[in-house]
């Protein structure tokens, strides 16, 4: 479906941050000697609710400082709740059972968009002893569901638009294209003529019927369905060994081989002991042991003609996820991989 591929410039979600306190922790919050802005946050904070505390200094570790972000979503209005994630700033050790406190959230206007508050949902937990330690998850970070509150909209006029711009979230000039033909085809049908244009390979834009919203046009050509084009692409990701291969890939014959060298080098150092009634002395003697072990590489050639039967040339020489990385680099490399290779 088209809804599913494109979206709408300008429609957009907006980014809120704020500084806020987490009070009522028991014990694993910032400890003021090393965190100073959140004994200063502290101090103001019941400063402005008439508490004069500024000549005294405090040592509580049920507070901590943190930051809460948020997703203001499009068209929402005021008083709506949306969903904030309040992390830690001090060295507090767990967030668990505490409560956020009012705090504004403001966009990169520096306007003020949404008030946060709210006990806070931690996921994870970190306990401890004398001797040892159990930490699970991220006990730092929480989220409050629907604990932000909307104080401002910001507010989409689409009534004015004449034209619409959709925007393609894989950009294909051939996807584009396809876009602006089914849209045509179903605009053609019902008013007559052809409204689409496709613009380049991210942009299609359509033209608005003059008795027409723009929420329901949108409505009627979201339903159309469309065929996504996708480039040919391999995506390596080298620190947890996965591997991703489009459908689209093709290799041309190749003949591979890959086998590995290992160098293992062992200390074993050895106590000599002098005779008895000797006058002799202990001494360490050095030993290394130099070990070399290479596995027998495997000769096979690959040719990718479609996606299962490179997998299938690939899964026959018995590679683990490294060397299938490297193969693919060298492949690359000689110009027999038809495909973009993305290493991340």
């Amino acid at each position: 479906r088209l809804k599913d591929i494109i979206s709408v410039q300008g429609v957009r979600a907006n980014q809120l941050v704020g500084y806020g306190l987490v009070v009522g922790l028991r014990g694993t919050g910032d400890s003021l000697r090393n965190s100073p802005f959140t004994s200063q946050s502290i101090k103001s904070m019941l400063d402005k609710l008439g508490v004069n505390v500024r000549a005294t200094e405090s040592s509580t570790r049920n507070v901590a400082a943190v930051v809460v972000t948020a997703e203001m979503p499009p068209f929402i209005g005021r008083g709506s709740r949306i969903d904030v994630t309040v992390s830690s700033l001090g060295d507090a050790s767990s967030l668990s059972g505490g409560s956020l406190i009012m705090t504004p959230l403001l966009a990169a206007d520096r306007q003020v968009y949404a008030v946060a508050q709210g006990s806070v949902v931690v996921s994870g937990f970190a306990t401890e002893g004398r001797a040892a330690s159990l930490t699970h998850g991220v006990p730092t970070a929480g989220r409050i569901s629907g604990g932000a509150i909307i104080e401002r909209e910001i507010h989409l006029d689409g009534r004015q638009l004449k034209t619409l711009k959709l925007e393609l979230r894989n950009p294909d000039f051939a996807t584009a294209v396809k876009v602006a033909d089914v849209i045509n085809g179903f605009t053609q049908n019902k008013f007559g003529r052809h409204l689409a244009r496709a613009g380049n390979s991210r942009m299609v834009e359509v033209e608005r019927p003059a008795n027409m919203s723009v929420t329901r046009l949108l409505a009627m050509i979201g339903h159309l369905t469309v065929r996504p084009d996708a480039p040919a692409r391999i995506i390596v990701d080298e620190r947890t060994g996965t591997i991703v291969i489009g459908k689209n890939v093709r290799i041309s014959e190749v003949a591979v081989t890959h086998g590995n060298l290992t160098v293992r080098v062992t200390e074993e150092p050895e106590v000599v002991q002098p005779n008895p009634f000797s006058l002799g002395e202990t001494a360490v003697e050095d030993r290394t042991r130099i070990d070399a072990q290479q596995n027998t590489g495997t000769f096979a050639v690959v040719k990718g003609g479609d996606l299962q039967t490179l997998v299938n040339g690939l899964n026959k020489m018995g590679l683990r996820p490294t060397g299938i990385i490297a193969i693919l680099q060298a492949i690359k490399s000689s110009g027999a991989m038809q495909a973009n290779l993305i290493v991340q």
